[in-house]
């Protein structure tokens, strides 16, 4: 059975690996969104499509050269963290 700091623990650290590889997603979504609104208010362009399809773009590339880190951070989360709780180690 797990005790309850345990279960904190791994609750929280499960939390900061969901913003660690989150977060290089939503900074690029928020730059782009950013960038896309600036041209947007200085050339008066209220293009529904100008605003997705940077930010769509902008967010596949992204996460296409950061899935390595993604998948090892997961990866070595589960294997040192969740399946020991699992197996009961």
């Amino acid at each position: 059975m797990m005790r309850q700091g345990e279960f904190y623990d791994v609750v929280r650290e499960g939390l900061w690996i969901a913003v660690a590889t989150s977060l290089p997603i939503l900074t690029v979504a928020l730059v782009a969104g950013l960038c896309v609104g600036l041209f947007q208010a200085l050339t008066s362009i209220q293009e529904m499509t100008l605003t997705f399809v940077p930010k769509l773009a902008a967010i596949v590339a992204v996460f296409w050269v950061t899935m390595g880190f993604m998948t090892d951070t997961l990866v070595d989360f589960f294997a040192t963290s969740l399946i020991p709780l699992i197996i009961g180690y």
